[in-house]
């Protein structure tokens, strides 16, 4: 239970797609002009992904390593189809916002990555874990991202205005280079948190520390603060 609840909350902070892994952003970036948006879109990549992986884990011994790939695509594709015919039969306003991102989740990085790094390696219930977790991690993400550009590029959340008639929206933050700036103060702000919390359990931080997936080591400082923290734990307290 324990590896099942770590495979499922990686994903929330450790390894959340957009801003540890950087993964997934072409709609990151590109539907996140609202909260709304941000949600529809993270709703539909939760349910590909979860989906896809438990397929994946299922018939993983049986697919050849030479076409894996493709075999991984022809799953992703199938039930994007479905999300497709969901959305259209259920919140086509939403499908229209969202428009050819939609169909693109076939080949969303976080799909295929999940699929090639886990699902094929790992049982049904772990990568059914997994896959939630990246998912949720992936819907909030963009709901936030979504969220911060309509409240400072529309004064409103979720389509309810929060600032009244006298409000004079920044609408740079709806617009495409908008949404690279407030990516880049999240991921800034990602990276410094870790640094304090770095600093704060005493772990020392690498010379070379740089910003980027490889160049951060942000994985492996998460990595060495909670093996510090069970270090502490088992250790016979003081009387």
């Amino acid at each position: 239970m324990a590896t099942l609840m770590q495979e499922f909350t990686k994903g929330l902070w450790k390894e959340i797609p957009p801003f540890r892994l950087v993964l997934g952003l072409c709609p990151t970036l590109a539907v996140t002009t609202n909260a709304e948006n941000g949600l529809g879109m993270g709703a539909a990549v939760i349910f590909v992904l979860a989906l896809s992986n438990v397929i994946i884990s299922l018939v993983r011994n049986i697919i050849p390593k030479k076409v894996r790939i493709v075999c991984f695509i022809a799953i992703a594709a199938s039930l994007v189809v479905a999300v497709e015919m969901l959305m259209q039969a259920f919140a086509f306003s939403l499908y229209q916002q969202l428009g050819i991102f939609v169909p693109l989740i076939v080949v969303n990085c976080i799909i295929l990555g999940r699929a090639e790094a886990f699902a094929g390696k790992n049982p049904p219930l772990a990568s059914l874990a997994d896959g939630l977790g990246m998912g949720l991690g992936f819907t909030i993400s963009l709901t936030f991202l979504g969220a911060i550009r309509e409240i400072f590029g529309a004064g409103q959340l979720f389509g309810v205005s929060l600032f009244g008639p006298n409000f004079h929206p920044f609408t740079f933050m709806v617009q495409a280079p908008g949404a690279f700036v407030c990516l880049g103060l999240i991921l800034a702000g990602m990276n410094y948190l870790t640094i304090w919390q770095a600093k704060r359990n005493g772990v020392e931080l690498d010379p070379n520390f740089d910003s980027g997936c490889k160049g951060c080591g942000a994985c492996k400082m998460m990595d060495q603060i909670a093996a510090q923290k069970k270090l502490e734990r088992m250790q016979p307290a003081k009387s």
